[in-house]
Parts: C-alpha cells; sequence; structure tokens
C-alpha cells in the first residue's frame, strides 16, 4: 500500500510545488491512517489543515481505496 500512496503524492507534489511547499510521506498505518509532513510554503500556511482534508486526503482515497484518513505531522 505504501507504493500506491506514495505513487498518488507525485501526482499531487506538482500543484503544492507550484505554491512553494511540498509533502512527504511519514507513514502508512496498517488501518489506513496515512501520515504526512508538509514542507516548504505548505509547512506554515494557515490553509494547510485545508490543504490535507480537501486536497491530499480526498485524492488519496480516489487512488488509494484502503486510505481511511491522512493526518499531518
Amino acid at each position: 500500500m505504501k507504493e500506491k500512496v506514495e505513487a498518488a503524492l507525485n501526482k499531487i507534489r506538482p500543484m503544492l510545488q507550484a505554491d512553494g511547499g511540498d509533502v512527504e510521506l511519514v507513514e502508512v498505518g496498517e488501518d489506513g491512517l496515512v501520515k504526512v509532513r508538509l514542507q516548504g510554503a505548505c509547512a506554515g500556511c494557515p490553509m494547510s489543515q485545508m490543504t490535507i482534508k480537501n486536497g491530499v486526503e480526498k485524492i488519496l482515497k480516489e487512488q488509494v481505496p484502503e486510505v481511511s484518513s491522512v493526518e499531518a505531522v
């Protein structure tokens, strides 16, 4: 599952990089919980939680149905 999540994140990365940020995969849990770390401009952005839930989590769930939730660490 980790490879599928990484592949899906690679599709999201260009959008984040366009705004000066990036996303790093930290952990994929057995329960489908994915932990990521926002980097660059995204790390301190006040909209980062929305980016995680409405962007990263939504796309990951579409691409990898086993994902239950995405959490920033």
